[in-house]
C-alpha cells in the first residue's frame, strides 16, 4: 500500500525514529554487479525535513560499491518494540505502521555536517562509555545522502486496513 511521502513524512520519520529505537537498525537492500540483491543492516540513518536523509558511512562498504552501478535503495524499517506489538495484537489492529519500505536513490558521500554529527553522538551517547563503543563509533566522519521517492506500509491484512 502507497503512502504518499509529502503528506506522511512526519508520520515515516516518527516510525523510522520508533524502529531505531526498538531495533538499533533499519535495513537497507541494494544490488550488487552481479544484480543479485543484499541487505545492509544501518543504524545511522536520519530522516531530513524534506523526504531525503543521510546515514553514516563507515562500515557499509557494499552499499558505496553497489551505489556505483545502480544507486537504487530499498529501506525496511519494522517497528519491533514488543509492547507495541502485544498491544496491536490484542486490540486486533495496528494504531501506527508496524512497517514502511522506503524507496529511494543514494547520492553523495560528504563529510558530515557538525549538527548531523552531533545528531549521531546524541544516538549513541548512552554506549559512550563501553570498550566497544569506541572501536565502531570513533571516526564517523562520511555520510551519504539518500533521496527518497516512494514509501509503502507493510500489508498485514484486517490489522493494517486503517492505516
Amino acid at each position: 500500500m502507497k503512502i504518499n511521502l509529502e503528506e506522511n513524512w512526519q508520520k515515516v520519520r516518527i516510525h523510522i525514529s520508533k524502529t531505531i529505537g526498538s531495533n538499533m537498525h533499519v535495513s537497507i537492500a541494494s544490488v550488487n554487479k552481479e544484480n543479485q540483491p543484499t541487505v545492509t543492516p544501518i543504524g545511522s540513518l536520519f530522516l531530513n525535513d524534506n523526504q531525503t536523509g543521510f546515514y553514516f558511512e563507515k562500515f557499509a562498504t557494499r552499499l558505496n560499491t553497489n551505489s556505483k552501478k545502480n544507486n537504487k535503495v530499498c529501506v525496511l524499517a519494522v517497528n519491533s518494540d514488543k509492547w507495541f506489538w502485544f498491544k496491536s495484537l490484542f486490540k486486533m489492529n495496528f494504531s501506527e505502521y508496524p512497517a514502511i519500505k522506503l524507496y529511494g536513490e543514494l547520492g553523495i558521500k560528504r563529510e558530515a555536517t557538525d549538527n548531523e554529527y552531533l545528531a549521531f553522538q546524541k544516538r549513541v551517547r548512552i554506549t559512550k562509555n563501553l570498550k566497544g563503543s569506541k572501536y565502531l563509533w570513533k571516526d564517523m566522519s562520511m555520510v551519504r545522502e539518500i533521496k527518497f521517492t516512494k514509501a509503502e506500509k507493510i500489508n498485514l491484512g484486517k490489522m493494517t486496513k486503517e492505516l
